[in-house]
């Protein structure tokens, strides 16, 4: 109270930049989906949906929204994999993997990965 008198005494004010650059940690950061991500999905969804039925595609759809909320909320809980380019990863079923970068305002997802997949053709454009 006395600093609030102070201030207004004379006639400081505090910056806004520094009152809004404060993250409150319960509150989710934004997600951005890369292309190669949107193409991955939609390809894990169209497969789901052919060989699986539209059930296991809707189930498929709802784990993924659960996850990335969950990462959206924490997104340092998974583990860094590639270090250089701070990418992380979370895996999302036995087949499936979610590549993203944490960022210091949004999170970026860059791939949902098939896991029966060949390693060496992982990229992240």
């Amino acid at each position: 109270m006395q600093l609030m008198r102070l201030t207004q005494a004379k006639g400081f004010q505090i910056k806004p930049s520094l009152t809004n650059s404060v993250r409150n940690i319960l509150m989710p950061k934004p997600i951005i989906w890369s292309n190669l991500s949107k193409k991955d999905f939609d390809n894990i969804l169209d497969y789901l949906d052919k060989n699986w039925g539209h059930r296991v595609a809707a189930n498929f759809i709802d784990l993924t929204e659960n996850i990335v909320n969950q990462i959206s909320i924490n997104p340092r809980q998974f583990p860094i994999c590639y270090k250089r380019k701070k990418v992380r990863k979370c895996i999302l079923t036995k087949h499936n993997t979610i590549f993203y970068r944490d960022g210091k305002i949004n999170v970026e997802i860059l791939r949902i990965y098939d896991t029966r997949q060949d390693p060496n053709t992982l990229t992240f454009k």
